[in-house]
């Protein structure tokens, strides 16, 4: 090889590595940003599998109020309001605030709840005891701590009491499941309050329908404690 052909074979060479050097950043940052967009696929799809659709166009559109994280990192929420076409029917009402807190703010940053959890099932009970089932991965997605679980439980209940006037506690399964915690300390034993205020409605539960995360569920009786009968004279 002559010295003028070594020259050329180096410069070709030297702007080859230029050329990498410049475009192998912008390569990845694509390669990131499919990788995004796949994970938003599937996920949407994983939701259509679990979640039915339960918006009706036909519904009046009201202004709900749905309680995602204020940003300030203290573990406070904030109401944002959001114009939904919302049923008057309780257990479809829930099913559709929730669906939505579930997708989360524009702002990700301000998610209460991980974003592959889904809703698999929401019933009413008569004396106003709100059963929601939600898939695993809400209490094996959530960051494990006191705090981000009772954002997350919070979030839920303050949608509901904002939505729903006629919940009155809400008890949270997890496929299916009674759960001693959400992620390891949150205690999921009990029912949380959402109203007190909440008059019970003679309503039937909703019965749940099969999903494709597994069969239906029968309702389980609300963790409350009934009041002895009164005795008689």
């Amino acid at each position: 090889m002559t010295p003028r052909w070594r020259y050329w074979f180096a410069g070709a060479l030297f702007l080859a590595v230029v050329i990498a050097a410049i475009y192998l950043p912008i390569l990845r940052r694509h390669i990131r940003q499919a990788a995004k967009l796949q994970q938003r696929s599937e996920e949407q799809a994983r939701r259509e599998l679990t979640q039915p659709t339960v918006i009706n166009p036909s519904d009046p559109r009201v202004k709900a109020k749905l309680y995602w994280a204020s940003g300030a990192d203290d573990g406070t929420l904030s109401a944002v309001s959001v114009e939904l076409p919302l049923s008057n029917d309780p257990v479809l009402r829930a099913k559709q605030v929730l669906n939505t807190l579930l997708a989360g703010p524009v702002d990700t940053e301000l998610r209460t709840v991980p974003p592959d959890a889904a809703l698999l099932a929401f019933y009413l009970l008569p004396d106003g005891t709100a059963i929601a089932d939600f898939s695993e991965a809400l209490a094996t997605s959530i960051p494990s701590g006191i705090e981000s679980e009772q954002l997350a439980v919070d979030s839920i209940t303050k949608t509901l009491e904002a939505n729903v006037p006629k919940v009155r506690r809400l008890k949270i399964l997890i496929h299916g499941q009674e759960m001693e915690t959400l992620a390891g300390h949150l205690d999921l034993s009990q029912a949380f309050l959402v109203n007190a205020n909440a008059a019970p409605g003679s309503r039937a539960a909703a019965t749940p329908q099969p999903t494709a995360a597994g069969p239906a569920l029968t309702p389980p009786a609300a963790p409350v404690k009934l009041a002895a009968p009164a005795a008689k004279p």
